[in-house]
């Protein structure tokens, strides 16, 4: 699988994500999103950047326990919860967040 960006193609695996993850950019997280019937909005890009840094940091990207618990003690419980997180990414706050991000997918995801 790859996408098509300006006339580049950028490679990703069978399931979508990023093969070069420094080939990352914010037109490209809207071409994911596109692709997975998401319309980044602030909100979108809050998560989206908050995985980036967590990323990082760690390099690992976070399971959505991880991810839930991470956001709610850096941005407060309204958006450190299931709910909220799976109302941007409803196909999972991990799996789907992570790859418009530009990560791999987070370890235990199925």
């Amino acid at each position: 699988m790859a996408y098509t960006l300006n006339g580049k193609t950028v490679e990703a695996d069978e399931e979508g994500y990023l093969v070069d993850l420094n080939e990352w950019n914010e037109e490209l997280a809207d071409l994911i999103a596109k692709d997975e019937n998401i319309t980044m909005t602030p909100e979108h890009w809050e998560v989206i950047n908050f995985l980036r840094d967590y990323y990082a940091e760690y390099q690992i990207a976070p399971a959505v326990r991880v991810l839930t618990k991470a956001i709610a003690k850096k941005m407060g419980p309204d958006k450190g919860n299931n709910k909220y997180l799976y109302e941007l990414f409803p196909y999972g706050p991990g799996k789907q967040a992570c790859k418009i991000a530009g990560l791999p997918k987070p370890t235990g995801c199925v």
